[in-house]
């Protein structure tokens, strides 16, 4: 009798580490959410996975990502928003302009959101202030009207005989009103003739040809967009192919040929977002995080594209380039 005692007590307690280890709780899921595509975006996702590192968790050590692409197609964020919540995920991490975390915030007032704004968080709704955004939602807002004011004056040292300006937006987008007025309001200020145009879908381009070729105008702004960003080369060949002076907001337009790009740098932005989704992973909550706004901005100037456009750079622009493409 003592025999079988003993080895009974011997089982539980060879059992004992397997139980224990069945309790151990499970590997924390970040969903990322993106309104573009996952094309060209690498730098941008290894930002993200930086800002995650410094804050102790590594991608397949102690973490998973579930990664949701709209393709530019916004009117798919809702569901594949509805989809992460369905998989219990930990934090949401909404990129890829306003209609990101938009759809998140729609989705779930719950699970916590870090998200990047190209336009004022308050004035949407998701954030009560920046300083205490309460409720689930923080993030990076971009400050998208100072940037837009310090693009056209750059366009306007480059071209200074400009008159008419146009201004290409992307409808679908929530913050396409604000963007387009702001843009519009920083034209007047300067005393230029600003033209809105809109690109929603791949087709729209062949219009907005159409329209550059009526309108002539002295030069372009295009909007920061993640559409426009996913179809970086067809824009670039439009501008290079009217010979247009063109600012973008992006390095990636500059380097297929684009003439200039000014504003955040959103590698440096897309780590603080995920330094702010590790904090949330180790127990802060989001309504105690304050929304940051970029600390670093990027000018890039393609001086090809410049001569090929006749357009001489002003030594003082050149000196605060931080990247200059031969």
């Amino acid at each position: 009798m003592r025999r079988r005692k003993f080895i009974t007590l011997m089982g539980a307690a060879a059992a004992w580490p397997l139980a224990t280890s069945a309790q151990q709780p499970a590997m924390p899921v970040i969903g990322f959410l993106n309104s573009g595509s996952a094309v060209g975006r690498e730098q941008l996702l290894a930002a993200f996975r930086q800002g995650l590192t410094e804050t102790g968790y590594v991608d397949g050590r102690n973490l998973a990502i579930e990664y949701r692409w709209a393709e530019g197609r916004y009117e798919r964020l809702p569901e594949l928003t509805a989809d992460l919540v369905r998989r219990r995920v930990a934090v949401i991490a909404a990129t890829g302009g306003s209609v990101a975390p938009l759809a998140a915030k729609g989705a779930t007032t719950t699970i916590p959101i870090v998200s990047v704004f190209d336009g004022d968080p308050v004035a949407f709704g998701l954030v009560a202030s920046i300083n205490q955004p309460g409720g689930n939602l923080t993030g990076i807002s971009l400050v998208a009207s100072i940037i837009e004011a310090k693009q056209l004056e750059l366009l306007h040292e480059l071209a200074p005989k400009t008159r008419v300006i146009a201004i290409l937006v992307n409808a679908s987008n929530s913050n396409a009103k604000t963007i387009a007025g702001d843009l519009q309001a920083a034209a007047h200020t300067r005393g230029l003739e600003p033209h809105v145009l809109n690109a929603s879908r791949e087709g729209d381009f062949d219009a907005v040809s159409a329209t550059l070729d009526r309108l002539r105008p002295d030069a372009l702004v295009v909007a920061t967009d993640p559409f426009f960003l996913d179809h970086r080369d067809r824009l670039v060949a439009l501008t290079v192919g009217h010979a247009i002076p063109t600012v973008f907001g992006r390095r990636e337009f500059v380097v297929l040929g684009g003439l200039i790009s000014y504003g955040a740098s959103l590698a440096d932005t897309y780590r603080q977002i995920g330094v702010y989704a590790g904090r949330i992973l180790k127990g802060a909550k989001p309504a105690d995080l304050p929304v940051m706004q970029p600390t670093k901005f990027d000018l890039v100037i393609n001086l090809k594209t410049a001569r090929t456009l006749g357009l001489d750079v002003p030594p003082t622009v050149l000196a605060i380039a931080d990247e200059v493409i031969e």
